[in-house]
């Protein structure tokens, strides 16, 4: 059975509709050609390896899995990029429902959550993104630093909201600031989306 190949998710918005946080030129070179690119290159990954095991060839095992796992975790994260903004003027400024109660309870407030997550994501070490995670097992939320699209990662701890700070985020609006960046993204998350997410996730955790 032929096995179906990843495909880059469609924006739910316009390319300018981000503005002015993440402009159109910005947003356009980092979906249509960086994202583009991860799932041009794990798809020729997966067909390598399709076809090497039914010609009964090798290849480099090391590499493949390193290269898998680079451009999949890539692939994984901006989808998560993606849906989770929305245009400024449907974005809310605070986390709400079951989210919100939960960022309180671990966090003590929503202000000292946004200095933990902006801090995590400003001191990634080279290329990479912060998470919001969701332990299941301990019902708490957690923060993640994740170097490359793949180091560091909490394994099966289901993840809530990402923030890309690999250059090729922001480097058409902000040059090298990445602080201004982090910044401009609170005004452009849809919590309403991101709580339901969650929600979801508790779901699952009990099923």
């Amino acid at each position: 059975m032929t096995k179906e190949l990843y495909k880059l998710p469609a924006l739910k918005y316009g390319y300018a509709d981000l503005e002015p946080y993440i402009s159109e030129e910005q947003l356009r070179i980092h979906h249509d050609k960086h994202h583009q690119a991860y799932v041009t290159n794990l798809n020729s990954l997966l067909q390598m390896m399709e076809k090497s095991r039914i010609e009964g060839t090798d290849f480099d095992y090391k590499a493949t899995a390193k290269a898998v796992a680079f451009n999949l975790g890539g692939h994984v994260l901006h989808d998560y990029f993606w849906w989770e903004m929305t245009p400024a003027g449907n974005a809310t400024k605070e986390p709400v429902g079951e989210l919100a109660e939960f960022i309180k309870e671990d966090f003590g407030n929503f202000e000292r959550f946004k200095k933990e997550f902006t801090q995590t994501a400003a001191s990634v070490e080279g290329s990479g993104w912060a998470a919001l995670t969701y332990c299941t097992g301990t019902k708490r939320l957690m923060i993640m630093q994740i170097e490359k699209h793949n180091v560091n990662i909490f394994p099966d701890l289901p993840i809530l909201m990402v923030v890309d700070v690999w250059e090729h985020a922001y480097y058409l609006d902000y040059k090298n600031e990445r602080g201004k960046f982090i910044d401009a993204f609170w005004n452009i998350l849809n919590w309403e989306e991101i709580n339901n997410h969650f929600k979801k996730v508790q779901r699952r955790s009990m099923e």
